[in-house]
Protein backbone atom coordinates (compact mmCIF):
# COMPACT_ATOMS: atom_id res chain seq x y z
CA UNK A 1 0.00 0.00 0.00
CA UNK A 2 1.11 3.56 -0.59
CA UNK A 3 1.38 5.40 2.66
CA UNK A 4 2.33 8.74 3.01
CA UNK A 5 3.66 10.17 6.53
CA UNK A 6 3.52 13.44 7.63
CA UNK A 7 5.68 14.50 10.38
CA UNK A 8 8.40 12.61 12.09
CA UNK A 9 8.14 12.78 15.92
CA UNK A 10 7.64 9.95 18.55
CA UNK A 11 4.58 9.21 16.97
CA UNK A 12 5.90 9.20 13.21
CA UNK A 13 8.67 7.56 13.89
CA UNK A 14 6.81 4.26 15.81
CA UNK A 15 4.38 4.15 12.52
CA UNK A 16 7.35 4.24 10.35
CA UNK A 17 9.09 1.08 12.70
CA UNK A 18 5.98 -0.78 12.24
CA UNK A 19 4.58 0.15 8.97
CA UNK A 20 8.05 -0.38 7.12
CA UNK A 21 8.08 -3.78 8.03
CA UNK A 22 5.10 -4.65 6.81
CA UNK A 23 6.14 -4.40 3.02
CA UNK A 24 4.03 -0.98 2.58
CA UNK A 25 5.76 1.58 0.38
CA UNK A 26 5.89 4.83 2.78
CA UNK A 27 6.91 8.12 1.88
CA UNK A 28 7.83 10.39 5.18
CA UNK A 29 7.66 14.40 5.32
CA UNK A 30 9.10 16.31 8.03
CA UNK A 31 10.98 19.68 8.01
CA UNK A 32 13.86 18.58 9.48
CA UNK A 33 16.39 17.72 7.60
CA UNK A 34 18.34 15.76 10.08
CA UNK A 35 15.86 13.65 11.20
CA UNK A 36 15.01 13.02 7.58
CA UNK A 37 18.27 11.39 7.05
CA UNK A 38 18.22 9.56 10.08
CA UNK A 39 15.08 7.52 8.98
CA UNK A 40 16.08 7.36 5.54
CA UNK A 41 19.13 5.94 7.30
CA UNK A 42 17.79 3.67 9.15
CA UNK A 43 14.41 2.16 7.54
CA UNK A 44 13.29 1.44 3.76
CA UNK A 45 11.09 4.60 3.53
CA UNK A 46 12.03 7.44 1.18
CA UNK A 47 11.92 10.99 2.48
CA UNK A 48 11.10 14.50 1.43
CA UNK A 49 12.32 17.93 3.68
CA UNK A 50 9.51 20.46 3.62
CA UNK A 51 6.15 21.04 5.26
CA UNK A 52 3.50 18.41 4.97
CA UNK A 53 0.31 21.10 4.38
CA UNK A 54 2.17 22.54 0.79
CA UNK A 55 0.44 21.24 -2.42
CA UNK A 56 3.18 21.25 -3.81
CA UNK A 57 5.27 18.99 -0.98
CA UNK A 58 2.18 16.49 -1.07
CA UNK A 59 2.25 16.42 -4.74
CA UNK A 60 6.13 15.40 -4.61
CA UNK A 61 5.20 12.46 -1.76
CA UNK A 62 3.15 10.75 -4.63
CA UNK A 63 -0.32 12.10 -3.20
CA UNK A 64 -2.17 11.40 -6.26
CA UNK A 65 -1.35 8.06 -6.20
CA UNK A 66 -1.39 7.33 -2.19
CA UNK A 67 -4.15 4.96 -0.36
CA UNK A 68 -3.69 6.52 2.70
CA UNK A 69 -2.15 9.47 4.31
CA UNK A 70 -1.32 9.91 7.98
CA UNK A 71 -0.73 13.47 9.97
CA UNK A 72 1.20 13.15 13.25
CA UNK A 73 2.70 16.25 13.28
CA UNK A 74 2.43 18.31 16.68
CA UNK A 75 0.17 20.92 15.19
CA UNK A 76 -3.61 20.21 14.97
CA UNK A 77 -4.22 22.32 12.41
CA UNK A 78 -1.40 21.60 10.58
CA UNK A 79 -2.49 17.91 10.91
CA UNK A 80 -5.87 18.72 9.58
CA UNK A 81 -4.81 20.85 6.86
CA UNK A 82 -2.73 17.83 5.15
CA UNK A 83 -5.70 15.69 5.68
CA UNK A 84 -7.89 18.08 3.86
CA UNK A 85 -5.56 18.94 1.02
CA UNK A 86 -4.86 15.10 0.80
CA UNK A 87 -8.72 14.30 0.12
CA UNK A 88 -9.20 17.06 -2.42
CA UNK A 89 -5.82 16.23 -4.31
CA UNK A 90 -5.71 12.46 -4.44
CA UNK A 91 -8.89 11.30 -2.41
CA UNK A 92 -7.34 8.55 -0.39
CA UNK A 93 -7.93 7.58 3.46
CA UNK A 94 -6.99 10.04 5.83
CA UNK A 95 -5.98 10.06 9.31
CA UNK A 96 -5.25 13.22 11.71
CA UNK A 97 -3.25 12.83 15.38
CA UNK A 98 -5.90 15.82 17.12
CA UNK A 99 -5.50 16.79 20.65
CA UNK A 100 -6.66 19.97 21.36
CA UNK A 101 -9.85 19.72 23.82
CA UNK A 102 -11.75 22.18 21.72
CA UNK A 103 -11.31 20.16 18.55
CA UNK A 104 -12.06 16.80 20.70
CA UNK A 105 -15.55 17.59 21.64
CA UNK A 106 -16.44 19.05 17.61
CA UNK A 107 -14.40 15.61 16.31
CA UNK A 108 -17.71 13.81 14.94
CA UNK A 109 -18.37 16.93 12.53
CA UNK A 110 -14.54 17.53 12.06
CA UNK A 111 -14.72 14.16 10.29
CA UNK A 112 -17.43 14.61 8.54
CA UNK A 113 -16.76 18.21 7.57
CA UNK A 114 -12.95 16.93 6.25
CA UNK A 115 -13.94 13.24 4.88
CA UNK A 116 -11.41 12.07 7.73
CA UNK A 117 -11.09 8.01 7.80
CA UNK A 118 -10.03 8.39 11.40
CA UNK A 119 -8.87 10.83 14.26
CA UNK A 120 -6.84 9.95 17.14
CA UNK A 121 -5.72 11.91 20.19
CA UNK A 122 -3.11 10.62 22.10
CA UNK A 123 -3.70 11.96 25.47
CA UNK A 124 -7.17 11.05 25.56
CA UNK A 125 -6.37 7.37 24.62
CA UNK A 126 -3.93 7.26 27.45
CA UNK A 127 -6.67 8.38 29.60
CA UNK A 128 -9.10 5.93 28.77
CA UNK A 129 -6.32 3.50 29.51
CA UNK A 130 -5.51 4.70 32.46
CA UNK A 131 -9.74 4.74 33.88
CA UNK A 132 -9.79 1.21 33.03
CA UNK A 133 -7.07 0.00 35.09
CA UNK A 134 -8.25 2.25 37.61
CA UNK A 135 -11.60 0.76 37.65
CA UNK A 136 -9.78 -2.90 37.95
CA UNK A 137 -6.86 -2.33 40.43
CA UNK A 138 -5.13 -5.58 39.92
CA UNK A 139 -4.39 -5.71 36.41
CA UNK A 140 -1.34 -4.00 34.86
CA UNK A 141 -3.52 -3.53 31.82
CA UNK A 142 -6.78 -4.10 30.27
CA UNK A 143 -7.38 -4.29 26.19
CA UNK A 144 -10.91 -5.22 25.19
CA UNK A 145 -12.45 -7.02 22.55
CA UNK A 146 -15.72 -8.61 21.20
CA UNK A 147 -17.14 -4.36 22.28
CA UNK A 148 -16.59 -5.02 25.60
CA UNK A 149 -17.43 -8.56 25.69
CA UNK A 150 -14.33 -10.03 26.37
CA UNK A 151 -10.90 -8.66 28.17
CA UNK A 152 -7.38 -9.89 28.16
CA UNK A 153 -5.91 -8.24 31.50
CA UNK A 154 -2.14 -8.63 32.15
CA UNK A 155 -1.41 -9.37 35.74
CA UNK A 156 1.75 -9.78 37.62
CA UNK A 157 1.91 -13.29 39.60
CA UNK A 158 2.99 -12.13 43.29
CA UNK A 159 5.32 -14.86 45.37
CA UNK A 160 1.92 -15.89 47.87
CA UNK A 161 -0.19 -16.56 44.65
CA UNK A 162 -2.48 -19.78 44.15
CA UNK A 163 -1.07 -19.36 40.69
CA UNK A 164 2.29 -19.79 41.66
CA UNK A 165 3.80 -23.10 40.88
CA UNK A 166 0.97 -24.92 38.96
CA UNK A 167 0.54 -26.07 35.83
CA UNK A 168 -1.53 -23.85 33.20
CA UNK A 169 -4.27 -27.07 33.09
CA UNK A 170 -4.05 -27.55 37.07
CA UNK A 171 -4.81 -23.79 37.56
CA UNK A 172 -8.06 -24.15 35.16
CA UNK A 173 -9.16 -27.47 36.65
CA UNK A 174 -9.02 -25.63 40.12
CA UNK A 175 -10.49 -22.77 39.49
CA UNK A 176 -13.23 -24.15 37.10
CA UNK A 177 -13.53 -20.92 35.21
CA UNK A 178 -14.19 -20.41 31.52
CA UNK A 179 -10.58 -18.62 31.37
CA UNK A 180 -7.75 -19.09 29.55
CA UNK A 181 -4.44 -17.89 30.10
CA UNK A 182 -2.92 -17.19 27.11
CA UNK A 183 0.65 -15.09 27.66
CA UNK A 184 3.21 -15.43 29.93
CA UNK A 185 5.75 -12.63 30.20
CA UNK A 186 9.02 -14.08 32.17
CA UNK A 187 11.96 -11.80 32.33
CA UNK A 188 12.90 -11.01 28.51
CA UNK A 189 10.85 -13.91 26.96
CA UNK A 190 7.64 -14.16 25.81
CA UNK A 191 5.58 -18.25 25.69
CA UNK A 192 2.16 -18.68 24.42
CA UNK A 193 1.75 -21.89 27.26
CA UNK A 194 0.52 -25.02 26.95
CA UNK A 195 -1.14 -26.64 29.35
CA UNK A 196 1.82 -27.89 31.31
CA UNK A 197 3.84 -24.89 31.73
CA UNK A 198 4.33 -23.95 34.64
CA UNK A 199 3.69 -20.59 35.93
CA UNK A 200 6.16 -19.01 38.58
CA UNK A 201 6.14 -16.26 40.55
CA UNK A 202 7.00 -12.39 39.09
CA UNK A 203 5.43 -14.11 35.55
CA UNK A 204 3.51 -11.56 33.91
CA UNK A 205 0.40 -13.46 32.71
CA UNK A 206 -2.28 -12.18 29.81
CA UNK A 207 -5.90 -13.83 30.61
CA UNK A 208 -8.93 -13.44 28.48
CA UNK A 209 -12.11 -14.32 29.38
CA UNK A 210 -15.82 -12.46 29.93
CA UNK A 211 -15.75 -9.51 32.37
CA UNK A 212 -17.77 -11.05 34.79
CA UNK A 213 -15.64 -14.21 34.40
CA UNK A 214 -12.55 -12.20 34.91
CA UNK A 215 -14.10 -10.66 38.12
CA UNK A 216 -14.69 -14.52 39.36
CA UNK A 217 -10.83 -15.13 38.44
CA UNK A 218 -9.64 -12.12 40.67
CA UNK A 219 -11.81 -13.04 43.43
CA UNK A 220 -11.01 -16.60 43.88
CA UNK A 221 -7.30 -15.44 43.43
CA UNK A 222 -7.86 -13.43 46.57
CA UNK A 223 -6.88 -10.14 44.17
CA UNK A 224 -8.38 -6.81 44.78
CA UNK A 225 -11.64 -6.09 42.38
CA UNK A 226 -13.50 -2.95 43.52
CA UNK A 227 -12.21 0.07 41.88
CA UNK A 228 -10.35 3.22 44.02
CA UNK A 229 -12.60 5.70 45.72
CA UNK A 230 -9.39 8.42 45.73
CA UNK A 231 -6.59 9.12 43.30
CA UNK A 232 -3.60 11.73 43.38
CA UNK A 233 -2.37 12.60 39.95
CA UNK A 234 0.96 14.89 39.11
CA UNK A 235 0.86 16.71 36.36
CA UNK A 236 -1.82 18.75 35.22
CA UNK A 237 -1.33 18.59 30.98
CA UNK A 238 -4.20 17.36 28.84
CA UNK A 239 -4.14 13.46 29.83
CA UNK A 240 -5.05 14.89 33.15
CA UNK A 241 -7.70 16.77 32.27
CA UNK A 242 -9.43 13.74 30.00
CA UNK A 243 -8.61 11.60 33.05
CA UNK A 244 -9.85 13.41 36.04
CA UNK A 245 -13.28 13.99 34.38
CA UNK A 246 -13.99 10.29 33.56
CA UNK A 247 -12.72 9.54 37.58
CA UNK A 248 -14.83 12.43 38.75
CA UNK A 249 -17.94 11.15 36.71
CA UNK A 250 -16.98 7.56 38.48
CA UNK A 251 -17.51 9.54 41.59
CA UNK A 252 -13.53 8.65 42.48
CA UNK A 253 -12.14 11.95 44.42
CA UNK A 254 -9.09 13.92 42.58
CA UNK A 255 -6.36 15.62 43.84
CA UNK A 256 -4.12 16.95 40.85
CA UNK A 257 -0.23 18.92 41.51
CA UNK A 258 0.13 21.04 39.28
CA UNK A 259 3.60 23.51 39.33
CA UNK A 260 2.16 26.11 36.93
CA UNK A 261 -0.23 28.45 38.37
CA UNK A 262 -2.06 29.44 35.38
CA UNK A 263 -2.72 25.65 34.83
CA UNK A 264 -3.77 25.21 38.31
CA UNK A 265 -6.01 28.60 37.80
CA UNK A 266 -7.22 26.67 34.18
CA UNK A 267 -7.82 22.99 35.82
CA UNK A 268 -9.69 24.44 38.49
CA UNK A 269 -12.26 26.06 36.32
CA UNK A 270 -12.71 22.99 34.38
CA UNK A 271 -12.83 20.55 36.89
CA UNK A 272 -14.19 22.19 39.62
CA UNK A 273 -15.36 19.03 41.68
CA UNK A 274 -11.42 18.19 41.88
CA UNK A 275 -8.81 19.90 44.62
CA UNK A 276 -6.14 21.47 42.58
CA UNK A 277 -2.86 21.87 44.48
CA UNK A 278 -0.39 24.56 43.28
CA UNK A 279 2.71 21.95 43.97
CA UNK A 280 6.10 20.77 42.47
CA UNK A 281 4.71 17.04 42.09
CA UNK A 282 8.16 15.69 43.14
CA UNK A 283 7.77 17.51 46.24
CA UNK A 284 8.00 13.96 48.69
CA UNK A 285 7.45 16.45 52.01
CA UNK A 286 4.18 17.88 49.80
CA UNK A 287 2.99 14.71 48.79
CA UNK A 288 3.06 13.37 51.70
CA UNK A 289 1.20 16.04 53.33
CA UNK A 290 -1.66 15.72 50.78
CA UNK A 291 -2.14 11.86 51.89
CA UNK A 292 0.02 10.01 48.96
CA UNK A 293 0.15 7.18 51.97
CA UNK A 294 -3.88 6.55 52.14
CA UNK A 295 -4.03 6.99 48.43
CA UNK A 296 -5.71 4.34 46.62
CA UNK A 297 -3.91 5.16 43.39
CA UNK A 298 -1.52 7.67 42.56
CA UNK A 299 -0.65 8.37 39.00
CA UNK A 300 2.55 10.48 37.39
CA UNK A 301 1.82 12.30 33.68
CA UNK A 302 4.65 14.72 34.28
CA UNK A 303 6.61 15.76 30.80
CA UNK A 304 9.69 13.80 32.69
CA UNK A 305 10.50 10.25 32.30
CA UNK A 306 12.55 10.07 34.78
CA UNK A 307 10.50 12.01 37.22
CA UNK A 308 7.70 10.03 36.48
CA UNK A 309 9.80 6.41 36.86
CA UNK A 310 11.11 7.62 40.03
CA UNK A 311 7.97 9.18 42.23
CA UNK A 312 6.50 5.36 41.37
CA UNK A 313 9.11 3.71 42.79
CA UNK A 314 9.25 6.25 45.82
CA UNK A 315 5.28 6.12 46.24
CA UNK A 316 5.93 2.09 46.45
CA UNK A 317 7.74 2.77 49.77
CA UNK A 318 5.23 4.54 51.47
CA UNK A 319 2.18 3.30 49.95
CA UNK A 320 -0.44 0.67 48.85
CA UNK A 321 -1.62 2.75 45.78
CA UNK A 322 -2.09 1.28 42.36
CA UNK A 323 0.30 3.40 40.66
CA UNK A 324 -0.02 4.63 36.79
CA UNK A 325 2.87 6.25 34.96
CA UNK A 326 3.20 7.45 31.52
CA UNK A 327 6.81 7.07 29.69
CA UNK A 328 7.62 8.41 25.83
CA UNK A 329 11.14 7.47 25.52
CA UNK A 330 10.78 3.97 24.02
CA UNK A 331 14.34 3.61 25.01
CA UNK A 332 12.76 3.16 28.44
CA UNK A 333 11.17 -0.10 27.80
CA UNK A 334 14.18 -2.58 28.66
CA UNK A 335 15.17 -0.29 32.06
CA UNK A 336 11.14 -0.30 33.23
CA UNK A 337 10.83 -3.90 33.04
CA UNK A 338 13.61 -4.53 35.45
CA UNK A 339 11.62 -2.36 37.77
CA UNK A 340 8.24 -2.33 40.08
CA UNK A 341 6.97 0.92 38.54
CA UNK A 342 3.43 -0.13 38.34
CA UNK A 343 1.55 -0.13 35.33
CA UNK A 344 3.07 2.13 32.71
CA UNK A 345 1.26 4.35 29.49
CA UNK A 346 3.31 4.95 26.70
CA UNK A 347 1.01 7.40 24.40
CA UNK A 348 3.40 6.86 21.10
CA UNK A 349 2.60 3.09 21.59
CA UNK A 350 -1.41 3.32 22.19
CA UNK A 351 -1.48 5.87 18.92
CA UNK A 352 0.69 4.35 16.71
CA UNK A 353 -1.44 0.48 17.75
CA UNK A 354 -4.51 1.89 16.53
CA UNK A 355 -3.59 2.98 13.22
CA UNK A 356 -1.66 0.39 12.54
CA UNK A 357 -5.18 -1.76 13.37
CA UNK A 358 -6.54 0.70 10.65
CA UNK A 359 -3.88 0.02 8.42
CA UNK A 360 -4.11 -3.64 8.32
CA UNK A 361 -7.84 -3.55 7.74
CA UNK A 362 -7.02 -1.40 4.90
CA UNK A 363 -5.02 -3.95 3.15
CA UNK A 364 -7.35 -6.51 3.14
CA UNK A 365 -9.25 -5.11 -0.12
CA UNK A 366 -9.18 -1.76 0.58
CA UNK A 367 -12.08 -1.36 2.77
CA UNK A 368 -13.38 -4.98 2.99
CA UNK A 369 -12.20 -5.13 6.65
CA UNK A 370 -11.58 -8.57 8.72
CA UNK A 371 -9.10 -7.00 11.39
CA UNK A 372 -11.61 -5.19 14.47
CA UNK A 373 -9.21 -5.30 17.03
CA UNK A 374 -5.25 -4.93 17.35
CA UNK A 375 -2.94 -4.88 20.46
CA UNK A 376 1.02 -5.29 20.17
CA UNK A 377 2.46 -6.55 23.65
CA UNK A 378 5.48 -7.52 25.33
CA UNK A 379 8.05 -4.36 22.75
CA UNK A 380 5.98 -6.12 19.95
CA UNK A 381 6.71 -9.78 20.62
CA UNK A 382 2.83 -10.92 20.59
CA UNK A 383 -0.29 -9.11 18.93
CA UNK A 384 -3.21 -10.45 20.05
CA UNK A 385 -6.08 -9.61 17.17
CA UNK A 386 -9.72 -10.11 16.39
CA UNK A 387 -10.83 -10.49 13.02
CA UNK A 388 -14.60 -10.87 11.73
CA UNK A 389 -15.14 -13.90 9.88
CA UNK A 390 -16.37 -13.56 6.27
CA UNK A 391 -18.66 -15.78 3.77
CA UNK A 392 -15.78 -18.01 2.20
CA UNK A 393 -13.03 -18.15 4.69
CA UNK A 394 -11.45 -21.26 4.67
CA UNK A 395 -11.10 -21.75 8.30
CA UNK A 396 -15.16 -22.02 8.99
CA UNK A 397 -16.52 -25.52 10.07
CA UNK A 398 -13.79 -27.13 10.38
CA UNK A 399 -12.88 -28.35 14.17
CA UNK A 400 -9.99 -26.42 15.37
CA UNK A 401 -8.12 -29.28 16.21
CA UNK A 402 -8.15 -29.80 12.27
CA UNK A 403 -6.73 -26.66 11.35
CA UNK A 404 -3.34 -26.52 10.63
CA UNK A 405 -2.10 -23.31 12.76
CA UNK A 406 1.36 -21.40 12.60
CA UNK A 407 3.53 -22.09 14.98
CA UNK A 408 3.41 -19.63 17.95
CA UNK A 409 -0.50 -19.05 17.30
CA UNK A 410 -3.70 -19.59 19.40
CA UNK A 411 -7.02 -19.14 19.05
CA UNK A 412 -7.85 -17.62 22.47
CA UNK A 413 -11.50 -16.63 21.99
CA UNK A 414 -14.76 -16.96 19.44
CA UNK A 415 -17.61 -14.44 19.36
CA UNK A 416 -20.58 -15.82 18.28
CA UNK A 417 -23.51 -13.68 17.88
CA UNK A 418 -22.05 -12.29 21.47
CA UNK A 419 -21.99 -15.56 23.19
CA UNK A 420 -18.19 -16.03 24.18
CA UNK A 421 -16.61 -19.35 24.05
CA UNK A 422 -13.30 -20.01 25.07
CA UNK A 423 -12.91 -22.79 22.30
CA UNK A 424 -11.82 -26.42 22.28
CA UNK A 425 -10.54 -28.70 19.87
CA UNK A 426 -14.16 -29.59 18.78
CA UNK A 427 -14.93 -25.92 18.43
CA UNK A 428 -15.92 -24.84 14.60
CA UNK A 429 -15.77 -20.92 13.57
CA UNK A 430 -18.73 -19.86 11.94
CA UNK A 431 -19.62 -17.10 9.24
CA UNK A 432 -20.00 -13.86 11.23
CA UNK A 433 -18.14 -14.85 14.22
CA UNK A 434 -15.49 -12.62 15.76
CA UNK A 435 -12.20 -14.76 16.57
CA UNK A 436 -9.77 -13.70 19.09
CA UNK A 437 -6.01 -14.98 17.77
CA UNK A 438 -3.03 -14.61 20.14
CA UNK A 439 0.26 -15.43 18.10
CA UNK A 440 4.34 -14.58 18.48
CA UNK A 441 3.78 -14.10 14.37
CA UNK A 442 3.35 -10.71 13.13
CA UNK A 443 1.68 -9.07 10.42
CA UNK A 444 -1.82 -10.81 9.87
CA UNK A 445 -4.16 -8.76 8.15
CA UNK A 446 -6.75 -11.77 7.77
CA UNK A 447 -7.93 -14.56 9.59
CA UNK A 448 -6.39 -16.91 6.62
CA UNK A 449 -2.91 -15.87 8.18
CA UNK A 450 -3.04 -18.19 11.07
CA UNK A 451 -2.81 -21.28 8.36
CA UNK A 452 0.46 -22.70 8.30
CA UNK A 453 0.14 -23.00 4.72
CA UNK A 454 -0.53 -19.20 3.77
Amino acid sequence: MQIVIVGCGNVGRSLIEQLSKENHNITVIEEDSDVIQNVVNNYDVMGIVGNGASYSILKDAGIESADLMIAVTDSDEINLLCCLIARKTGHCHTIARVRNPVYSREIDFIKEELGLSMVINPEEACANEAARLLKFPSANKIDTFAKGRAELIRLTVSDDSKLCDKSVKDIAQELKLPVLIGIVRRGDEVFIPNGSFIIRAKDEISVIGTPRKMLAFFKKNNMPTVGVKSTIIVGGGQTCYYLAQQLIAFGIDVKIFESNADRCDELASLLPEALIIHADGTDRAELLEEGLVGAESFVVLTGVDEENIMLSLYTATVSKAKRIIRVHRAGYNELIGTLDVGSVLNPRNITADKIVQYVRGMTNSMGSQQLESLYKMDDDKVEALEFIIPAGSPVIGIPLHELPLKKGTLIACINHHGEITLPTGQSQIQEGDSVIIITTCTGFDEIEDILANR
